[in-house]
């Protein structure tokens, strides 16, 4: 067993000097590829050096007029065409040897099963080993060469002032027979992985019977060379699960794979009692905001206002969101514990006032405590605790958590409204469908804030980390720079680990890695960072939001118009429609969108919804019950299935630099969908104006155009989103 281990201990350190990772960030990309190559596969690289050069030429033959940019943009694109071909028919080549090397292991492991010895399990179990770290070697490879790949299509945007990386991309990536695919799918490391896991699972706990993992899906290998491989894969290839597919929802993504000493790091932040509490305020917010959807209308008639000023009501707590996302991510940058107690205080008194309107008879005080409400919205801080505070290998889980608890919590809200059925006084306080949701989110509220004092923990903040000895962080840069070379981004990423080239051919050099992550400072910096592609997602973020909220904060009206329905009908109604969200991103996160590109699901899906809200509209004398739930239903799943690939697809094209900070690419997010929301609700209200029998029709063409526009807009960025 002693020698075993020490086989594993030398086979790993032979892994970990073939990787070579470089001393210092400070080296730039050029230096780095030739120091970390593999000398045996040296001539399989990309030439970057030969590259560079020939990029310099074009530029200078272009400057004097020798050469026209069609021109140039034809030779590179051949230089790039054969770099890739060398590198993608030499990764199916080391693909075939390894399947050869565990085919022949195989054989040795069947002679294994009929006559088992102890002594060559654990050698087999070695050889398999060594197989694996030779597979992280191949990832490297292909890392190090998408990362030359991508760094030489930025020189050259940035040297031309072109779009030359979307058209050469797009030209390549969708062909039929693309070598660039072959390096996005990874079918055949895959594969390799798979006959791996396979084989080590039953060599790890054999007992004289066979067990697969594929007859145990849920089983998991415990195996460090697995491990890291399945990491490096996922990231290369945008791998998805359920769990992934709800915790883009979120908009709080793993960037890195988790290290040892980030580990360590996280784990000391980690509380998760904190983490529970976090959630808890998340999903109580969203009960918060649709438990008074299905009686906001009767609630404006009984304070002798129209009922289509309930989208006034239903809106005024986003109005205050839009404000309340800012200062409460700036909050968070300090401290998560002050944040959400004052969001409990702020949501208490909120409901308090939007109780006793009623009995007042003011609906001064009624919007008064719904701004009250939204200025208690905590879902930045929500966001940013789990980013920051949550360990990375359970992040997503808890990412996933977010989105279940808002999805909950949002199914939980019409159902608790349609069960505060009643009418009874105490005192002067009337306690009635319109009064109980906020005397009962008020209790709510109270009784999270005293859990939410004696429980929480507040984390250390990073600028009490940052008085660490700079022998210690130097030792936690080594280590980390391992785990850096496998989970680099592909050719299409934004986010640069690596300092750019500071060759003294190009004045303009790259940023350096230290620039390219500072978080942005303020509004016009972030907006600067908007490339087209993000603003197209923000924009089908704005419509999918404002789609779903006229179909909810409408619903009590729309029905109680055309069919007359009970506040009863209206909260089983949209509890019904809030209980499709998991099951709905359980479907797609484990199966659909492995069987397409997020792209493709995107556009299906905006497609979709154009057809819910076509078929919503009131075209004929008659419009029946089945018309609108069918439409609904359409409009709402679709508006969910949209919602994971769109934040999916954000949060590849959008910069690095709005990862973290106050101005994030949560807040973006946030921001574009209560925008959405204030203008959905103030819609509802303005379109009251027109009549009843106008308000379906007048509420459902904003609609209409901007699921159009969002469309559009896709068309004309779709070579982009990958």
């Amino acid at each position: 067993l002693c020698s075993v281990e020490f086989r594993r201990s030398a086979s790993f350190s032979r892994f970990v000097d073939v990787i070579n990772i470089e001393n210092s960030r400070m080296v730039n990309f050029g230096k780095k590829l030739m120091a970390d190559q593999i000398q045996e596969w040296k001539r399989y690289y990309i030439n970057y050096k030969l590259m560079k050069k020939k990029l310099k030429q074009f530029v200078q033959q272009t400057q004097a007029g020798r050469e026209d940019r069609r021109q140039v943009i034809k030779e590179f694109s051949k230089m790039l065409d054969d770099q890739i071909e060398k590198i993608v028919l030499f990764v199916l080549e080391q693909q075939g040897l390894l399947a050869s090397r565990i085919q022949e292991l195989g054989e040795q492991h069947k002679v294994l099963l009929e006559k088992p010895d102890i002594s060559q399990i654990f050698e087999l179990q070695e050889a398999y080993r060594t197989t694996g770290y030779d597979l992280l070697k191949l990832l490297r490879f292909v890392d190090m060469n998408a990362t030359g790949l991508r760094k030489i299509l930025k020189k050259f945007d940035k040297r031309f002032h072109s779009r030359f990386t979307d058209y050469y991309v797009s030209s390549r990536a969708s062909h039929p027979y693309s070598q660039l695919q072959q390096v996005f799918k990874h079918v055949g490391i895959g594969a390799v992985v798979g006959a791996l896991s396979r084989h080590l699972a039953d060599l790890q706990d054999h007992q004289g019977s066979y067990s697969s993992i594929y007859d145990q899906p849920s089983r998991v290998l415990k195996d460090p060379v697995i491990d890291q491989i399945n990491a490096s894969v996922d990231k290369l290839t945008h791998s998805t699960n359920f769990l992934q597919f709800l915790g883009q929802h979120a908009l709080i993504l793993q960037e890195d794979i988790p290290t040892t000493a980030e580990d360590h790091a996280d784990d000391h932040k980690y509380h998760f009692i904190s983490l529970i509490l976090n959630l808890t305020n998340t999903f109580l917010y969203m009960v918060n905001t649709y438990i008074i959807v299905p009686t906001a209308d009767d609630y404006a008639l009984s304070l002798g206002a129209a009922a289509t000023v309930c989208g006034v009501i239903i809106g005024s707590m986003a109005v205050a969101q839009v404000f309340s996302s800012v200062y409460f991510s700036a909050w968070s940058n300090k401290s998560y514990f002050r944040p959400l107690v004052f969001s409990s205080i702020m949501l208490f008194l909120g409901n308090i006032l939007y109780a006793l309107a009623y009995d007042f008879k003011s609906i001064v005080i009624l919007l008064i405590g719904r701004l009250l409400c939204g200025l208690g919205s905590a879902r930045a801080v929500n966001r940013r605790y789990i980013s920051d505070c949550v360990p990375l290998k359970i992040r997503m889980q808890a990412s996933a958590g977010f989105v279940s608890a808002s999805a909950l919590g949002m199914a939980c809200g019409p159902a608790l409204a349609g069960l505060l059925q009643t009418n009874f006084k105490i005192y002067t306080l009337t306690f009635n469908q319109n009064t109980l949701p906020g005397w009962l989110m008020a209790l709510a509220w109270l009784i999270y804030l005293l859990f939410l004092w004696i429980s929480f923990r507040e984390p250390v903040h990073e600028a009490e980390e940052n008085h660490i000895p700079a022998s210690a962080h130097a030792e936690h840069v080594e280590t980390e720079n391992l785990e850096d070379g496998l989970v680099q981004p592909l050719l299409l990423s934004s986010k640069d680990k690596l300092d750019e080239d500071e060759d003294q051919d190009f004045e303009d050099s790259e940023e350096s890695s230290e620039d390219s992550h500072k978080p942005v400072t303020s509004i016009a910096s972030a907006y600067r960072l908007l490339t087209p592609s993000v603003k197209v997602q923000l924009l089908i973020y704005f419509m999918l939001k404002y789609a779903m909220e006229i179909l909810l904060s409408e619903s009590s009206v729309i029905t109680a118009i055309y069919f007359s329905w009970s506040t009863s009908k209206v909260a089983i109604f949209l509890a019904v429609l809030g209980l499709t969200v998991l099951p709905v991103n359980a479907v797609v996160g484990s199966y659909i969108s492995n069987m397409f590109e997020d792209r493709q699901i995107l556009l299906a899906s905006e497609l979709m919804v154009l057809v819910g809200i076509m078929l919503s509209f009131h075209f004929t004398n008659l419009y029946s019950v089945p018309q609108y739930v069918s439409s609904a239903l359409i409009i709402f799943v679709s508006a969910e299935v949209l919602e994971g690939v769109n934040l999916s697809l954000l949060s590849r094209v959008m910069s690095s630099r709005l990862a973290r900070g106050t101005y994030n690419g949560g807040l973006l997010s946030t921001e574009a969908g209560t925008l959405a929301r204030v203008f959905a609700d103030g819609t509802i209200t303005i379109a009251g104006y027109l009549g009843d029998d106008q308000l379906l029709n007048a509420t459902l063409f904003p609609s209409l155009l901007i699921c159009l526009a969002s469309i559009v807009a896709t068309f004309l960025t779709y070579s982009t989103l990958y």
